[in-house]
């Protein structure tokens, strides 16, 4: 919004999520004038998944349903993007992009990523600076995808330990970090490098003919 004052455009994209959610979006574009809309998405998420269930194999049922809400918002936000000539600005931060908490083309898939190269602690501290209310900062991190689910349950992490860990791998201290915990954070990065690269190419070598 300080960027682009007369260029910004906010979603409040509700989809099976906490009531909660919706209602600190609507507090966040209201303090801070961001033209915003909000679109319950429930009706679509509700009547996609039956379409596809009914013809879905395969286990994993659980992690595939949840990905269809953040999916979904992509969809909704580059409509929007489309329709206004504006790019989708994401919400990841370093800790998320780094081992990969985030849905590949979901909240992944945006145009820039405006505080990625934040810790999650350095996001805190700018929340703080820019006035962003204090019980939006402090509220435990959740991708809302199922009920009382949060981030770093989800991860067996907490950001605390994750901003040390990759602070410390950046600054060349890993000899001082737990081992465990330091082998954990590095399995997390490499399975998830995928998402942070474009799709590989098939090479073909010489003409077709």
């Amino acid at each position: 919004k300080k960027a682009f004052p007369e260029n910004c455009f906010g979603l409040i994209l509700p989809c099976g999520s906490e009531s909660q959610d919706a209602e600190h979006g609507k507090q966040i574009v209201e303090k801070f004038g961001i033209e915003s809309e909000s679109i319950n998405l429930n009706n679509t998420f509700k009547q996609l998944l039956s379409d596809l269930s009914e013809k879905a194999k395969g286990s994993n049922e659980e992690l595939a349903t949840a990905n269809i809400k953040p999916r979904l918002r992509m969809v909704s936000l580059y409509y929007f993007a489309s329709r206004l000539n504006y790019l989708v600005a994401g919400t990841d931060n370093k800790d998320e992009l780094m081992v990969g908490y985030f849905t590949k083309f979901g909240d992944g898939g945006v145009d820039i990523l405006p505080i990625a190269d934040l810790l999650k602690k350095d996001v805190k501290k700018l929340a703080a600076y820019l006035g962003v209310p204090n019980e939006i900062i402090e509220k435990a991190p959740s991708a809302g995808l199922w009920q009382g689910q949060t981030d770093e349950q989800e991860m067996g992490i907490t950001y605390d330990q994750l901003d040390d860990v990759l602070e410390k791998i950046e600054l060349g201290q890993e000899s001082s970090l737990d081992k465990e915990i330091l082998a954990k954070v590095k399995q997390m990065i490499a399975a998830s490098e995928h998402k942070r690269n474009s799709a590989p190419i098939c090479k073909i070598g010489g003409a077709l003919q």
